[in-house]
């Protein structure tokens, strides 16, 4: 396992950890002055802004795009919605080139408005992720699914596990092409049982595009906005970052943390420090 002790330049910052509170063009010299090597932009902030001029701005501070978050929901109630749904994605996919992206988080939505029909929603994700993978190679952006916990499966995400994700990678991609992977998010893999084994084949299947980290606090108030800061909960972060880099992954280590009620309300350079105290002491 990598010693991060004196290696920011091996940790990057989603940059929703300091709450979307200032420009992005603001967010991008606060990392890199903090000596971070990498940075995760969200579109809402780059689409409302100049993508090359970001781009031209993160490459000047040294910073690697470790991930571009994240994609547009899949499943729709109608094949109009869907149609536009992959149009969206296909153009953040572009997005994401333009500014180097590692790769594209895909966050596949849950069940459409009004639905019951998970089986239906899950074969939407396959058919809309099968259609973005013509894009991200002619990008050179590969796709990255996110499983999210399964309190997410109604309203973001129906991929709710790694080895889910990993069976719809093989199905999609069974060349391994490089451009259809997954990113392993502490927060919502961190109670699989089968975690272990899924970081494992992962790395036999070269499917490890992105590792994310912050903490599961044992008395969370909101299962979406109270996420923990490393150190501060139950996750062995340690151990799990072992296991995935044992699995091949080298690529950096992404600090995603959503703290409405605190982290957010904090000074952004306060964030920081503490973010790179914990990288280096717990993680």
């Amino acid at each position: 396992m990598r010693n991060l002790q004196g290696r920011l330049d091996l940790c990057s910052v989603n940059t929703a950890t300091l709450g979307h509170r200032e420009p992005l063009s603001v967010t991008i010299d606060r990392i890199a002055a903090a000596g971070f090597g990498g940075i995760a932009p969200w579109r809402h902030k780059v689409e409302n802004a100049n993508v090359a001029e970001l781009a031209r701005q993160i490459r000047a501070a040294g910073l690697n795009v470790t991930g571009y978050c994240r994609s547009t929901y899949l499943p729709a109630a109608s094949r109009t919605q869907f149609a536009a749904n992959i149009d969206a994605n296909k153009a953040a996919l572009r997005d994401a080139a333009t500014l180097g992206a590692r790769c594209f988080v895909m966050v596949v939505g849950g069940l459409p408005e009004g639905s019951r029909d998970l089986d239906g929603a899950r074969a939407q994700v396959i058919e809309g992720i099968g259609e973005l993978l013509e894009t991200a190679r002619d990008c050179g952006v590969p796709l990255a699914l996110e499983p999210l916990h399964p309190m997410y499966a109604a309203d973001r995400a129906v991929i709710n596990t790694l080895a889910h994700a990993l069976d719809i990678c093989a199905e999609l991609d069974p060349g391994r092409t490089g451009f259809l992977g997954v990113a392993v998010d502490v927060y919502h893999c961190w109670w699989d049982p089968a975690l272990r084994a899924s970081i494992a084949r992962a790395g036999q299947e070269a499917r490890l595009l992105a590792f994310h980290v912050c903490d599961w606090l044992r008395d969370t108030r909101d299962l979406l906005l109270d996420r923990g800061m490393m150190g501060d909960g139950v996750v062995d972060l340690a151990g799990m970052r072992g296991n995935v880099e044992r699995a091949g992954y080298n690529g950096l280590i992404e600090v995603e943390i959503f703290s409405k009620e605190n982290w957010w309300r904090r000074d952004p350079g306060e964030v920081l420090r503490i973010c790179a105290d914990r990288l280096q002491t717990v993680c």
